[in-house]
């Protein structure tokens, strides 16, 4: 990090990132960076069991929440809102701290927050910019950590629209574009070649929604397919899926020395990183076999895959339940003679680009608009001026097998009865 003098645009100095070049900090920014809440998140992977694929893979959350700041700033400066400097710096503060609710392995840990806290990773968020040091300094300079732990995930409403939530949660927010470049820049998977500027510079506010202008379609057709294959090439790839898999196992066996249920405080939280975790679990009895595994990179074996898409909210659900996945485990398990604890069943589900901040838009109706002959912005919906997202509207299904290699043709063939014998939605009982 270079040290500047500081300037009578209050700037403080600079850091150098590989996505969007040289990134200006305020005096207020690097009070806000130079926090151990935020500080943290250099000890947490964006991408957990991805370096398994793609080596480069061990960015930190830390880094992407720069870059998601680094954005908000951008759009807040080209949007015709009528924000002010408090508005503006409270705007690139919450994007900064989007992400400091997250536990060890990022995304990888939600299931254990939800089982024993029954908190999510944006709950903690919210928890930890009030109940830490991030509140202090944050008064501090003028802000309300409420309002910055309201706005950091997408819920302050604020009276001048929707749109202020949107830049940070939405369809096309700056966290996405962030890590949609970021990741395909460090795995090199090679989808991320959008023109984020692009969708920026034509952004403007319909009806108080964040919108973009139809002049920007394509570039916003690439953004959606780019999220798309990053799902596919990265977050969802069999091996990454395999070496996560395997994490959870040894999560859940050292549950009780991790402690989750007797947390109680921010500070208890915030000790817990990937480094600090992964020494539990090579001390741990039962998890030190799964994490000596994973040191070796002998991962299970997909054994079955099926990918579909459907339209239907309800039934995509319903794979994501764990009664569910249970049941299809049990039967499986049983026809191929093996041990239920040797197949486990991978069913993530994606609505492609859910539009959570518009309670009235459907999953990828993003606004658009087009400007009439006095100027005027007239709405669209997106599916009806791109073929493109009207057939990507649809709700993606990834249905894995993965079991130890000496069960794989075994598990491969009893996979294939069960899942040939009927409807998928017939394997839910009621």
């Amino acid at each position: 990090m270079d040290r500047t003098y500081r300037t009578p645009d209050r700037y403080w100095g600079f850091v150098k990132d590989p996505i969007h070049g040289y990134v200006r900090l305020t005096e207020t920014e690097r009070k806000v960076l130079d926090t151990g809440p935020v500080q943290r998140l250099r000890r947490i992977k964006q991408l957990c069991g991805a370096e398994y694929v793609y080596p480069a893979a061990t960015h930190t959350r830390f880094e992407h929440a720069l870059g998601t700041m680094y954005l908000a700033g951008v759009v807040a400066g080209n949007l015709p809102a009528d924000l002010d400097e408090n508005e503006r710096t409270g705007l690139k503060v919450a994007a900064l701290l989007h992400d400091v609710g997250h536990a060890p392995f990022s995304h990888l840990f939600e299931p254990m927050l939800m089982r024993y806290l029954g908190k999510t990773h944006e709950d903690m968020s919210t928890r930890i910019i009030v109940e830490s040091e991030l509140s202090e300094v944050l008064a501090g300079e003028g802000l309300d950590p409420k309002i910055i732990s309201k706005l950091c995930v997408g819920k302050l409403e604020h009276p001048k629209g929707a749109f202020l939530d949107q830049i940070i949660r939405s369809s096309v927010d700056v966290d996405k574009m962030d890590f949609v470049l970021r990741d395909s820049y460090h795995t090199g998977a090679g989808y991320g070649d959008v023109d984020i500027f692009r969708l920026i510079y034509t952004m403007d506010i319909l009806n108080g929604n964040l919108a973009v202008d139809v002049t920007a379609l394509s570039a916003l057709e690439s953004f959606i397919l780019a999220r798309l294959e990053s799902f596919r090439t990265i977050y969802f790839h069999r091996t990454s899926r395999a070496a996560q898999i395997m994490l959870l196992k040894a999560l859940d066996y050292a549950k009780d020395d991790l402690g989750l249920s007797r947390l109680e405080s921010v500070d208890e939280y915030l000790a817990l990183d990937d480094d600090v975790v992964w020494a539990v679990l090579r001390r741990n009895g039962k998890s030190r076999a799964i994490v000596n595994d994973l040191n070796r990179r002998k991962l299970l074996k997909c054994a079955y895959e099926r990918t579909f898409f459907v339209k239907d909210e309800f039934l995509s659900n319903l794979f994501t339940k764990d009664a569910v996945r249970i049941k299809m485990e049990e039967e499986i398990a049983h026809k191929a003679n093996v041990d239920i604890a040797d197949v486990s069943i991978d069913l993530p589900s994606l609505p492609s680009v859910p539009y959570h901040s518009a309670a009235d838009l459907e999953p990828m109706d993003i606004p658009v608009f087009y400007r009439g002959p006095s100027g005027e912005k007239v709405p669209q919906r997106v599916s009806e001026v791109s073929k493109v997202v009207d057939v990507l509207m649809a709700y993606m299904n990834i249905i894995r097998v993965y079991t130890p290699e000496q069960h794989r043709e075994q598990v491969r063939r009893a996979a294939v009865n069960v899942f040939g014998e009927s409807a998928l939605s017939s394997l839910v009982s009621y």
